[in-house]
């Protein structure tokens, strides 16, 4: 179903030769290039063209559309070299450190033998003559390379090298006769095995080693599918890879071109979620492909456009009220898949499958879960890497408990409850920080409203003084005791959030007394009779709301409820509401 997906997803997507962000035709593929060889007619060096791009302090080669590379790995790579582009080493013989001296000659001579088998006759193009002739007076042409500015950084590059021609913009091995050539060769590959393939079903050549699909942190080498040891190869299929899941050459080539262009850099289908990254696409057009990303990656003080993810957001909840685009889309299937980088295989964490109202309606559904009074500096809508980072250790990313941002998204697109780990992290980094805060207090609310208690009131968005769980009224106890202690000694580096937080949010009646003493102490300071008396009847409410013993223990949930009452009256505007003019009165 992956490969089928990614194969039609190939199929509808325009080719670069008809877009420019279109996907690579047959026999050709993205990859980057950093140096052109420029050369006249005749094959003679005119000077070396820079083709790579900067990224801030970074050059990094320019992505292009040339023909299909190949694994080359092993004592004998040398003898496989690509049509008309490859490195320095292959191109000029630029030799390594550890290279012996005869491997210049020797990968030349594979580079002229490649060039030679595709093209027996050069002059059916005059791109592919100048480079034919340019090897034919390589002495002097390496020469003038050398002696041209570019070429230490050329021979110390690591990025593709290729040919073109003086006046020219596009390179030698993008010419239409090298396109139509390197689809040739991909299909009369006569050594592939004959089957009927599992995407297609049609008969015909199938893919031996299929082409890499390396995900962020993985080998260049790493693939989706592929069989390197007997344990993952079918009953007498060993040496014959190909046969152990057969799938033609061409919807090979489909899918592996399709994913890697949702991989490529600065691609808006993907996102990274810790060390994983996710891909994601429809079985047709839709609004929801270009916005996905923004429902999750957005972070207000890094993203260049601060507003972005706001603005999909509420477009998204526009479309759900009003059922227009993307909610009324019923038909489109959309697409996730999330990979996690291994050695030679990559590991698919989930697939996930649903209609495009059905994903829309689930991300807007975590929205309105998460929702909870703010700040007016807040963000009105918690991205996911503010809501792991809410959890992680020094808020830092690197702490991000492993696989539960890829947990939580798949609770979030299945409309799950969200993970265990996520409530009680967020707990644990309470209790350690003593700090509750808009994004703890949201995933807290939200993760006990997917698991829904019939005996216990869903958690509001703002204070709920019909709330009398235990739980939520020791919190907003909690919270007015600490403000009365604040009033009473202002400019307090400490209150009582900071000794007993753990304990009153844990086991209550252990520390109940002793807060009420506290509570009397910090009362009788307070020179505002009215704000002292409302300060009272304040605590005298919630405690009424109270059973008669309280609970030795609270549970888990209990103590997220907790945090929920504490951080709701701590938002709540009467717990600070001035009394001077009903003090002046009295």
């Amino acid at each position: 179903m992956i490969l089928q997906a990614l194969a039609e997803y190939y199929a509808r997507k325009p080719k670069a030769d008809e877009a420019l962000d279109g996907l690579s035709p047959i026999g050709m593929e993205e990859n980057g290039i950093g140096f052109a060889i420029v050369l006249d007619d005749e094959g003679r060096v005119v000077n070396i063209a820079d083709l790579r791009t900067t990224d801030g302090k970074k050059m990094r080669a320019r992505p292009l559309i040339v023909p299909m590379s190949c694994d080359r790995t092993g004592k004998h790579a040398w003898e496989t070299s690509f049509l008309l582009w490859d490195y320095p080493r292959y191109v000029l013989g630029v030799l390594g450190e550890k290279d012996e001296p005869e491997m210049a000659e020797k990968r030349i001579s594979t580079f002229r033998k490649t060039l030679s088998d595709a093209f027996p006759d050069p002059s059916v193009d005059t791109g592919v003559l100048a480079v034919h002739r340019f090897y034919e007076n390589f002495a002097a042409n390496i020469a003038t390379l050398k002696a041209d500015p570019l070429w230490s950084e050329l021979a110390a590059s690591t990025f593709g090298v290729s040919f073109r021609l003086r006046d020219a913009t596009d390179l030698v091995c993008q010419s239409a006769a090298v396109r139509h050539r390197a689809r040739e060769l991909f299909e009369q590959d006569e050594l592939a095995p004959r089957g009927q393939c599992l995407i297609s079903g049609e008969e015909g050549r199938l893919q031996v080693l299929h082409p890499a699909t390396p995900v962020p942190g993985a080998k260049a080498t790493a693939k989706i599918l592929s069989f390197n040891e007997p344990a993952y190869e079918s009953y007498g299929k060993r040496g014959r890879q190909g046969e152990n899941a057969p799938v033609g050459k061409t919807a090979a080539f489909a899918y592996t071109t399709a994913l890697n262009h949702l991989l490529r850099a600065g691609s808006k289908q993907k996102l990274r979620v810790g060390e994983d990254t996710v891909v994601f696409w429809a079985s047709r057009d839709t609004p929801l492909e270009a916005d996905f990303s923004a429902y999750f990656d957005f972070d207000e003080r890094a993203s260049d456009d601060p507003d972005a993810g706001v603005k999909a957001i509420r477009a998204l909840y526009a479309s759900v009220k009003e059922g227009v685009r993307p909610v009324l889309d019923d038909e489109t299937c959309f697409f996730v898949l999330r990979l996690a980088p291994n050695s030679a295989r990559i590991a698919v964490r989930f697939w996930l499958t649903g209609t495009v109202p059905q994903m829309a309606q689930r991300i807007v559904r975590h929205f309105d879960d998460l929702a909870i009074v703010h700040g007016d500096k807040d963000p009105p809508f918690l991205s996911l890497r503010t809501l792991l980072r809410a959890v992680a250790t020094q808020s830092k990313d690197e702490n991000i408990p492993p696989n539960l941002g890829g947990e939580l998204m798949r609770a979030i697109l299945l409309g799950l409850p969200y993970p265990e780990t996520l409530f009680q992290n967020a707990l644990r980094r309470i209790r350690q920080e003593r700090d509750v805060g808009y994004a703890r207090a949201a995933l807290l609310k939200a993760c006990l409203n997917r698991k829904p208690d019939p005996n216990e009131k869903e958690m509001t968005v703002s204070l709920d003084k019909e709330n009398t769980n235990p739980g939520y009224r020791l919190g907003r106890l909690f919270a007015v005791l600490e403000r009365v202690q604040e009033e009473a000694n202002p400019g307090l580096n400490a209150t009582i959030r900071d000794r007993y937080y753990g304990a009153f949010s844990a086991t209550p009646a252990a520390v109940f007394a002793t807060l009420m003493r506290l509570k009397n102490h910090h009362l009788a300071k307070l020179e505002n009779a009215g704000r002292r008396a409302n300060l009272e009847k304040l605590i005298g409410e919630i405690v009424a709301g109270l059973p008669p013993t309280l609970p030795t223990h609270l549970s888990l949930a209990d103590q997220g409820r907790f945090a929920i009452g504490y951080y709701h009256q701590r938002m709540d505007s009467g717990t600070y509401k001035s009394t001077v003019k009903e003090n002046d009165n009295g």
